[in-house]
């Protein structure tokens, strides 16, 4: 099936009834806001490198998760959003496995979200990809404003500000780009209200005691006391002004481990490719041509040109997956000096366990040494993957000339010669 084309067709599709059914947009939940929705889960999809299947379920998620404000009520909007996901891609023969992904990431959206997959935190955090940007402060304007609407009724700033002081503090992104991303900004976010609530004599907002009319995000009176919903704050991360820093370079380390991780998996797997397509060539050009050589002389150049060059390109991508492993033992010393990183195995596969131990235990104590080590194993990760992708360009250019050359000397050699 071709995704590209039906992402097209689904776009379309939203576009049209946007501009022909909908007679009147909501201040927020309106095209703008799934336009920006798509453009977050483009953004985070690609970061993930989702192949185009994966790819096609978050964008349709992500154009259909909020259509259901206007098939009804805001409340289970999502279910609407989900039926109507199902019914325009049933018409376009999307298989009903690939329509049940879209329908559970647009399901996993309702607030409190809970993800249970990549594919439905990517959809997630697209959602509320903006409490962590500049423009936070005016779509939170357009939220209050289609909340009063809404409720028919005026919702005072103090209110508001509660339940948005309180949304903030009990949300956290799912995956490890988007924390990376945007949390220090959404920190700041919280940080504003937080101080204008201090200005204004507010008292301090506390997660079990928010307002009952206070409006959290994606459905009305949600997740608030007093409105019928649950309050999810142990599920949710604590936003700590100390833990800022801190969280955010942990962060950093396990969003990098991770792209180096998933860089090491794609070299494996284009090394296997090139070893499994010249093993074929190899053993093709053996069992055929080795009997025909005594009788066509002029195929011999040839053959040992296309041979030489696939030995050659197997040869460069066996020593692109060759693993490599270190003497696996530290010294007092290394330990003492703190140049040894204890979190890859080949530095200690040969310790007993104690004094693996006692190590771990000086690294957990002294985060000078904890984080150098950290550093290091990203640092020799990247070594690793240098290495890897160097031997693999060349074996991917060796097999492409000796591809060209061996089939132009086949060609002479049949044309001139045979």
């Amino acid at each position: 099936m071709d995704y590209t084309l039906l992402s097209g067709k689904t776009q379309q599709y939203i576009s049209r009834y946007f501009e022909k059914t909908i007679s009147r947009q909501l201040p927020y939940h309106n095209k703008t806001h799934t336009e920006n929705v798509v453009a977050a889960v483009t953004k985070i999809g690609n970061h993930y490198q989702l192949n185009e299947h994966d790819f096609f379920v978050v964008i349709a998620a992500a154009w259909f998760h909020d259509m259901g404000y206007y098939l009804g009520e805001a409340t289970g909007h999502e279910q609407a959003g989900a039926n109507m996901a199902a019914g325009f891609l049933k018409d376009n023969g999307v298989d009903d496995a690939t329509i049940e992904q879209v329908k559970a990431c647009i399901m996993a959206t309702q607030m409190p979200q809970r993800p249970n997959n990549l594919l439905e935190q990517i959809v997630c955090d697209g959602d509320l990809f903006h409490l962590g940007t500049d423009n936070f402060v005016n779509l939170n304007k357009q939220m209050r404003k289609e909340a009063e609407s809404d409720k028919d009724r005026d919702i005072t700033k103090k209110s508001w500000r509660q339940g948005t002081i309180l949304l903030l503090q009990t949300h956290h992104f799912h995956t490890d780009y988007c924390r990376l991303l945007l949390d220090q900004k959404k920190q700041e976010n919280l940080e504003k209200l937080l101080n204008k609530q201090k200005e204004n004599g507010e008292p301090e907002t506390k997660k079990a005691a928010a307002p009952a009319d206070a409006y959290v995000i994606t459905t009305p009176v949600q997740a608030l006391p007093g409105t019928g919903a649950r309050s999810d704050g142990k599920v949710q991360a604590k936003q700590k002004k100390a833990e800022k820093p801190t969280r955010g370079i942990e962060t950093m380390f396990r969003v990098a481990s991770a792209n180096h991780q998933r860089l090491s998996d794609m070299a494996d797997s284009k090394a296997n490719i090139m070893i499994s397509v010249n093993s074929i060539i190899l053993s093709v050009v053996l069992g055929l041509m080795a009997r025909r050589l005594e009788t066509n002389s002029n195929l011999l150049i040839p053959t040992l040109l296309l041979l030489s060059g696939s030995v050659a390109a197997v040869v460069f991508s066996v020593l692109a997956t060759r693993p490599k492993i270190p003497g696996g033992s530290f010294s007092p010393d290394q330990l003492e000096r703190k140049s040894v990183n204890l979190l890859f195995f080949g530095n200690f596969y040969k310790m007993d366990f104690e004094h693996y131990y006692e190590g771990m235990q000086q690294v957990m104590n002294d985060g000078e040494f904890l984080y150098s080590s950290l550093i290091r194993d990203i640092h020799s990760q990247g070594i690793v993957l240098g290495h890897k992708y160097k031997l693999l360009r060349i074996s991917y250019t060796i097999f492409m000339f000796t591809l060209i050359i061996a089939v132009l000397a086949f060609g002479i050699a049949i044309i001139f010669f045979g």
